[in-house]
C-alpha cells in the first residue's frame, strides 16, 4: 500500500492505494500557511479515521500544481512516513505518456497524472474531465497520444466572480434547481451554474470528438464533477479515485 497526495489549487486529496483498490480518499484545504507539523497531524487523522496502519505503507508518492507547497507536503510526509520513499512528479519521473503538445514540459502534474490512470483503466480515444478550481478538458486520441487541453474556469471560481461583481446576487449552494427556467433569483443561478457548465461539456465533448475523428470514452473526476456530470447528455464516467490510481501507477514504474 502507498499513500498518495495530489495537491490541488482548492484542496489536497488524500489517500491510499493498494493495487487497484483505493482507500481513504479524503480533501483537505489547501493552505500556503500551514507548516509541515500542521499537515502531517491532518495527513495522520485521515489515516486514524480510516484505520490505516502506517506499518502496511511502504511509501509514498505526490504530485502538486501548487509548488510553493510541495516541500512542506514532504516534509510532513516525512513526519509521518520516516525513513520511507517519498517519490514528487515532476521532471526525470517516468510516465510512459506520449505528449502532442507544444511544450510538454508545461503540462501539469494533475494532467499528466490523470491522463496515465484513464488510459490504464479505459479505452482510448479519451475525453477526460477534471473538475476542480479550473474545470480541464483533456483530449487522448486512439493511438494513446496526449494531444491537448481546454481549460474553463471552475464552478466556484464562476460562482465567486458573479457574486463579487454584482450587488443583489447571494453565494448559493451547488445541487441543481428542479427546471432550467429559473422563477427565483436562486434557481435562476443554479440553473446558470449546474446546466450551463452541463451543456458547456456536452458542446466541449462534441467538438473534441470530431477532431480525435471518433466517438471517446469520457471519464470525469474533481470534487466538483459529481454536481454537473449527472446533468450531462453524454455517457461519463466518474471515477473520483482516478488520481490516485495515476500516482500509484507512476510509483511503481519508478520503483
Amino acid at each position: 500500500m502507498i499513500l498518495a497526495i495530489d495537491i490541488g489549487n482548492s484542496n489536497i486529496v488524500v489517500g491510499c492505494v493498494q493495487d487497484r483498490d483505493t482507500w481513504c480518499i479524503e480533501r483537505i484545504s489547501t493552505d500556503l500557511e500551514k507548516t509541515a507539523l500542521e499537515y502531517a497531524v491532518l495527513i495522520r487523522t485521515i489515516l486514524d479515521l480510516h484505520h490505516v496502519n502506517q506499518d502496511d505503507i511502504d511509501g509514498s508518492i505526490l504530485s502538486s500544481v501548487v509548488p510553493a507547497l510541495s516541500s512542506t507536503v514532504e516534509s510532513a510526509i516525512g513526519k509521518i512516513l520516516p525513513g520511507k520513499r517519498v517519490m514528487t512528479v515532476g521532471p526525470g519521473i517516468k510516465t510512459g505518456l506520449k505528449i502532442a503538445i507544444d511544450n510538454p514540459a508545461q503540462l501539469g502534474a494533475d494532467l499528466v497524472v490523470g491522463a496515465v490512470a484513464a488510459l490504464n483503466e479505459y479505452p482510448a480515444p479519451l475525453v477526460l474531465i477534471d473538475m476542480g478550481t479550473a474545470t480541464t478538458i483533456s483530449a487522448i486520441d486512439a493511438n494513446r497520444t496526449f494531444r491537448g487541453v481546454c481549460i474553463i474556469p471552475g464552478l466556484r471560481v464562476s460562482m465567486r466572480s458573479l457574486v463579487s461583481n454584482t450587488s443583489q446576487l447571494p453565494l448559493i449552494g451547488l445541487d441543481a434547481p428542479k427546471h432550467v427556467i429559473g422563477t427565483n433569483t436562486i434557481d435562476s443561478m443554479k440553473s446558470g451554474i449546474i446546466y450551463g457548465n452541463a451543456d458547456m461539456i456536452d458542446g466541449l465533448i462534441i467538438r473534441m470528438e470530431a477532431e480525435l475523428k471518433g466517438t471517446a470514452t469520457v471519464v470525469a473526476t474533481g470534487g466538483l464533477a459529481q454536481y454537473v456530470i449527472p446533468h450531462c447528455r453524454h455517457h461519463i464516467f466518474y471515477d473520483d479515485g482516478l488520481l490516485l490510481k495515476g500516482l500509484k501507477l507512476l510509483y511503481d514504474k519508478n520503483c
